[in-house]
């Protein structure tokens, strides 16, 4: 028996594929295909190219820089820091040296009557019961009485006769009317201070003999003043004598006799 041949409607799949194939080319040739946008995908290549170079190149000039830098500090010697130079200190004026405190007050020396003093620059004193006796190293000899009547030893008081030469002035009185006497000071013309050395004999506290040394002065003029002084005032009176000074300027010169807390008792001129 021979079979029958499939009918148009028992097509296999085959047939079926074809026919899908065929709709599906009809369906796209009536479709339209849109333009394509060249202009805007060329200025999206130029962006993007742009956008690359200017990265690439800063990318590069960071690099450039780096390994600059590098270079620089490892070809560069080190730098050795310069300590910082001290300040210059200020010259400050000198302070003014302090003036000289006095000496210490000191009791006057006793002495026996006649004995010689050793006065220093070939002068020599000494005291007697009448008064006070010097020479000086050229064989001139004078004495002051303190019992002629011109001294009042109720009272204080000084004297002071002076005589000198080109190597200096020698210095010397009665102090008198005082038992509290402890120091004897000469202020020269130039404010010098020079501290007298006191005497006295045994028993005898109510007078006295001082004497000093001071260095020379440039001028000449041959007077020698003795004088005395209200008690405790300071105010003198000065009269003349017939002894000699060839110093001139030592009548400038101011003697002061103190006790022994520093209190003036006395002071000529």
């Amino acid at each position: 028996m021979t079979p029958e041949p499939p009918t148009r409607t028992e097509a296999g799949p085959d047939e079926a594929e074809r026919r899908l194939r065929a709709a599906l080319a009809e369906a796209a040739h009536e479709v339209a295909p849109a333009p394509v946008p060249l202009a805007a995908i060329a200025r999206e290549g130029r962006t993007r190219r742009r956008r690359r170079a200017t990265a690439l190149a800063s990318g590069c000039a960071l690099a450039v820089a780096a390994v600059t830098l590098t270079l620089v500090q490892g070809l560069s010697p080190a730098r050795q820091s310069v300590p910082a130079r001290p300040p210059v200190p200020v010259q400050q004026p000198p302070a003014p040296s302090p003036p000289s405190p006095p000496a210490p007050p000191r009791p006057p020396r006793t002495v026996a009557p006649g004995e010689r003093v050793a006065a220093g620059g070939g002068w020599t004193v000494w005291l007697t019961d009448d008064g006070k006796h010097w020479s000086g190293p050229d064989g001139y000899e004078n004495s002051r009485s303190v019992t002629d009547g011109n001294v009042d030893t109720d009272r204080p008081g000084i004297t002071h006769q002076a005589q000198g030469d080109a190597r200096g002035t020698f210095h010397s009185g009665l102090y008198y009317g005082t038992t509290d006497a402890a120091r004897m000071e000469i202020t020269g013309a130039n404010g010098r201070k020079t501290t007298a050395t006191l005497l006295r004999l045994p028993g005898e506290p109510a007078w006295g003999v001082w004497y000093a040394s001071t260095p020379p002065t440039p001028t000449t003029s041959p007077v020698t003043t003795t004088g005395t002084t209200d008690s405790g005032t300071g105010a003198g009176t000065t009269t003349s004598s017939d002894n000699t000074d060839t110093t001139g300027t030592w009548p400038e010169d101011r003697v002061t006799l103190y006790d022994t807390t520093g209190r003036i008792i006395a002071t000529l001129p």
